[in-house]
């Protein structure tokens, strides 16, 4: 849960505390939790509305604060960040739909049934919002418009797989996660 949160948030801040929220949630309705069908994907679906309405909030919050600072910078550029940041920070990019679809089917390895059921929507708008998703990811995480920001031949960039790289690997049908070889973890 607190995993979930993690990524549908795109920081750990507030993270914990939005999965406790939820698990507070999940046990004061434990008795429609208990019948339910799916009670795992009960406690995300709780867990996903939390934090749409958390990021809603914190926009409303950022609008107000953007009316009386001009001089502020959303973006940082920096070349030595590594693919899984560039990844997480395009994730943040999203909006919630396609973020919360991209992360369940893959970060979490749900079904495309699965997802839908946890977040409250058909199969096809899963399908849609996830291939959407990972197409904006790959044009967030594209290589960038001149070529003077690659490294040059033989160095260490060169090991470590490109932020384009690991948005492919979220496409469906390959194994483990971006960032995180193998495992659920």
């Amino acid at each position: 849960m607190a995993r979930l949160a993690h990524l549908l948030l795109g920081s750990s801040d507030g993270a914990d505390d939005l999965a406790a929220d939820a698990l507070v949630a999940v046990w004061h309705r434990w008795d429609r939790v208990r019948v339910a069908e799916h009670p795992a994907a009960y406690a995300r679906g709780v867990l996903a509305n939390l934090a749409r309405s958390r990021i809603r909030s914190l926009v409303r919050e950022r609008r107000r604060v953007a009316l009386f600072s001009s001089e502020r910078s959303d973006r940082v550029d920096d070349p030595d960040v590594s693919a899984v940041v560039d990844v997480q920070a395009a994730l943040v990019r999203l909006p919630f739909r396609k973020r919360a679809c991209v992360v369940l089917r893959h970060a979490f390895d749900l079904s495309e049934r699965d997802t839908a059921r946890t977040l409250g929507i058909s199969v096809g708008t899963v399908k849609s919002q996830t291939s959407r998703g990972i197409a904006e990811l790959e044009r967030l995480l594209g290589p960038p418009d001149d070529d003077t920001e690659r490294p040059a031949a033989g160095t260490q960039a060169q090991a470590q797989p490109s932020a384009q790289e690991t948005v492919r690997g979220l496409r469906p049908g390959r194994v483990g996660h971006a960032g995180h070889p193998g495992g659920n973890g």
